[in-house]
């Protein structure tokens, strides 16, 4: 199985391939999975918060959060969620986010690990661009599934660009 690292703002992707073909194949097909895995801060749910106007209290207030029968405060959904989208995008640059289900199954709370996960369940030519059905979800600490939905988008391409790492961040 080849994996590849690399290292982004507050973040880090994995790609996993299903095939066993050369490391130069960077095609993608059916079963393959991208992942990204990222730590959610307070400052990520803050500046959520300021561009969609959710000031829900589970967001911001820990004794609130408790008294509805959380352990603290809530990273928002929709802002664990966005991994997806930058999952296909940095992997396929023009890609085309047509549609997204999302089942969220469990709380993400700050400082909680996070892993996205999209993975290709069928790819279908149309013209010159590719039509692909996507598993997504998000697991948190090692494993525990917190949001699973699908996804479908259109990609210009099968080929998959490699994640350059941005300043200030290390590439392993």
């Amino acid at each position: 199985m080849f994996v590849k690292n690399s290292f982004l703002i507050k973040g880090s992707f994995l790609r996993y391939f299903s095939s066993s073909s050369s490391s130069s194949s960077s095609v993608l097909k059916i079963g393959d999975v991208l992942r990204q895995r990222r730590t959610f801060s307070d400052e990520d749910v803050s500046e959520y918060s300021k561009v969609s106007h959710d000031v829900n209290p589970l967001h911001f207030d820990s004794e609130s959060a408790r008294a509805a029968g959380f352990e603290d405060r809530l990273v928002h959904g929709l802002l664990v969620a966005s991994l997806f989208p930058r999952i296909i995008s940095s992997h396929f640059p023009g890609a085309i986010y047509v549609s997204q289900s999302l089942h969220f199954r469990s709380p993400i709370y700050i400082g909680d690990e996070t892993v996205g996960e999209v993975e290709a369940i069928s790819i279908k030519q149309s013209k010159k661009r590719y039509i692909a059905k996507l598993s997504t979800k998000c697991f948190k600490n090692g494993g525990l599934l917190v949001i699973d939905g699908e996804a479908m988008a259109i990609l210009p391409t099968l080929a998959m660009e490699q994640v350059n790492a941005y300043a200030g961040t290390e590439l392993h």
